[in-house]
């Protein structure tokens, strides 16, 4: 499909020819094909060097350019394949702002490197409104791009959220790296939307892509909340933020709910196991005594004189051969991995109880 910039909009949109030609085709197809095309009909288009490289000479041409800057942007483009899209046209065309713009060079100079500081330099031309959208979105979904690579998904997303596929010369990637922050952000709701319309054009994107949409579709869809498994994300969306210097209130939310996830489930197999209790008592009462020639096998209530417990007892001070049984005794029926939760949950009962 030919796309062409709208200036005012700030986006790319069908080229008027395209939109003929497809209405001539669609007429001519039987009303059973056409409704089978218009269901598997995507919502976005790659965009190609060809739809790109009009508007970068619309937007070149009112710069201000040396010779020696004209000669950089043509060398950038020398031998192009009209047909390339993808990763690659963003490479090009964030290239051809940093030959005109200083801050976008500064931009990629900071996305060429690692991450030396907890603190990223500011680039006001990402937040300037009355900046060129063309510009300003592609400059945004490439650092955005690295950021997510450096494991700042909060900061991505600050960056391309908001952005549709039309906004942007490499729609393929701005919702890859939407659903790979989403995702790792645990926001189910928002991550599964833009992974299936990554997925509308599974055979024209990346294959790796396509490959890691799939395997995190499959990874977040049985995901329920207040479950051990959320409890483990949290766990680990804590620690990713506390490595990057993220040590706010944000994080101490977020450990605040996992405790009260864990006090929750607690509760919920206490409750449980309460009732199944009452159950087997109930059914193993005996109808009349136990005759005295016969050894007994029923259980006894299991009453305990409350003088030898200690009130409001401290689960975190157990003796360590005592804990290490517990904490065997309460993980054994899950993944290896949630036995970090289970461990910070009690250290955290601990704490509490030296504060008290």
């Amino acid at each position: 499909m030919n796309l062409l910039f709208n200036r005012s909009r700030g986006k790319f949109v069908p080229h008027g020819c395209a939109i003929i030609a497809a209405s001539l085709i669609s007429g001519l197809i039987g009303w059973a094909r056409a409704d089978d095309v218009l269901k598997r009909r995507s919502s976005w288009q790659p965009t190609t060097a060809k739809d790109v490289r009009p508007v970068l000479d619309n937007w070149l041409d009112q710069q201000e350019l040396a010779d020696e800057q004209r000669q950089n942007v043509d060398a950038i483009w020398n031998e192009i394949v009209e047909t390339e899209s993808g990763p690659q046209l963003l490479e090009r065309t964030v290239k051809t702002f940093a030959a005109a713009v200083p801050e976008a060079a500064r931009l990629i100079a900071t996305c060429r490197g690692g991450r030396q500081q907890f603190t990223l330099p500011e680039f006001p031309l990402l937040a300037d409104d009355n900046s060129d959208p063309f510009v300003r979105n592609n400059l945004k979904l490439f650092y955005a791009r690295w950021l997510a690579q450096q494991r700042m998904y909060d900061e991505a997303i600050a960056q391309i959220g908001d952005l549709k596929p039309a906004d942007v010369v490499d729609p393929a990637s701005l919702l890859f790296y939407q659903g790979i922050s989403w995702h790792r952000l645990i926001n189910k709701e928002k991550c599964l939307p833009v992974l299936a319309q990554l997925l509308e054009n599974d055979e024209q994107i990346p294959r790796r892509y396509a490959e890691l949409a799939r395997l995190m579709e499959a990874d977040l869809s049985p995901l329920k909340s207040d479950s051990l498994d959320e409890i483990a994300r949290l766990m680990d969306s804590i620690t990713n933020r506390l490595v990057l210097g993220r040590a706010g209130q944000r994080v101490r939310q977020e450990e605040e709910d996992v405790i009260a996830k864990l006090d929750k489930m607690i509760e919920d197999l206490e409750k449980q196991q309460q009732q199944q209790s009452g159950g087997a008592g109930g059914a193993n009462r005996p109808s009349q005594p136990m005759q005295d020639s016969n050894p007994g096998s029923d259980s006894g209530p299991g009453n305990v004189d409350p003088k030898r417990l200690k009130n409001g007892s401290d689960w975190g001070d157990l003796p360590p051969k005592q804990r290490q049984e517990a904490l065997q005794q309460i993980s054994k029926d899950f993944p290896s991995h949630y036995r970090e939760v289970i461990e910070q949950y009690f250290r955290k009962l601990a704490r509490d109880g030296v504060e008290r």
